[in-house]
């Protein structure tokens, strides 16, 4: 039995993508970070700039109701698409979605699974950005069955990530996908530079930033979420973005990686936010272009 939109409202949201640099292992750290800043009965604005796959958005509107509006933005196209899509069009895309995921697990072995995988690659690629709902059917269908659930684009903006090899991956939740779209209702949803954001800032609003990491080794270096790289001169700018914040008053939580898990005297992010509390947590990986490179290091979480 399907449960209707109206009847989500208890229903708790997760991610409805996997997303390279995650923070589902960083919430219970980033909430409580949250209660400490913004008392349970105080009614606030959330805006977070980078919002990637959702884990710290979704646990937001999940646990705090005095949250009043929520801005999200993300330089990602093909994510804002989604979450658009999602928001305003779900209906069709279950039906969609449900349609692919029944074309791949009617194929007989893993050959015809990967051409299938192929020719759907070549489709999002090909496919214009008009199209909205198509194009968010064929990334959620990528996602599931790509390799390490991995999003990455080459220099020219092409999806690029090769066939997974995974048996029957669920590519339709229907259940989270209408769980995401009741709590979408009260979100304003922005793509583009993650500075805009503050034109819907207002003197209750708390950020939280999760930008693409600084790669705590060169053989690490993953931010192609876009053809445009993350570098050390936009964490510059991301940092003096933030200044802007704390001398307006605004509250604001930053994760980022922790460079001395490889190099002790990496004092990169210490001497850039020596003004600010800084904080190591422990994290395990959970998406990396080599799937058996998983293991637990250090993160930071950055707060005024």
């Amino acid at each position: 039995m399907t449960t209707s939109l109206s009847e989500r409202k208890t229903v708790s949201a997760k991610p409805f993508l996997k997303w390279a640099g995650g923070k589902t292992q960083l919430v219970p750290n980033i909430l409580s970070l949250i209660n400490s800043q913004i008392s349970q009965d105080c009614q606030f604005n959330y805006i977070e700039p980078f919002v990637g796959g959702g884990a710290v958005l979704f646990s937001v509107l999940n646990n705090f109701s005095s949250v009043q509006k929520v801005i999200i933005n993300d330089i990602n196209p093909d994510l804002i698409r989604a979450y658009n899509v999602i928001k305003n069009n779900v209906k069709e895309l279950i039906v969609k979605l449900k349609q692919i995921q029944q074309d791949f697990y009617e194929l007989k072995n893993l050959e015809e699974q990967q051409k299938f995988f192929l020719d759907k690659r070549i489709e999002f690629n090909s496919r214009s950005c008009d199209d909205c709902l198509e194009k968010t059917v064929l990334l959620l269908f990528l996602n599931k069955t790509c390799f390490n659930g991995l999003y990455r684009v080459n220099s020219k903006g092409l999806f690029n990530v090769p066939f997974g090899k995974y048996v029957k991956p669920l590519i339709c939740n229907e259940e989270n996908l209408l769980a995401v779209n009741h709590h979408l209702q009260k979100v304003t949803i922005l793509q583009g530079d993650f500075v805009q954001t503050l034109n819907y800032a207002n003197n209750k609003t708390l950020f939280y930033f999760d930008p693409p990491y600084k790669p705590i080794k060169k053989t690490s270096a993953f931010t192609s979420y876009t053809k445009e790289n993350f570098n050390d001169e936009e964490q510059i700018r991301l940092k003096e973005f933030i200044d802007r914040l704390d001398q307006a008053g605004y509250k604001f939580i930053l994760s980022n990686s922790d460079l001395k898990n490889f190099d002790s005297d990496n004092n990169f992010f210490d001497d850039l936010y020596k003004n600010y509390n800084i904080q190591r947590v422990k994290a395990r990986r959970n998406i990396n272009s080599q799937g058996n490179n998983r293991g637990e290091i250090w993160e930071l979480l950055i707060n005024n």
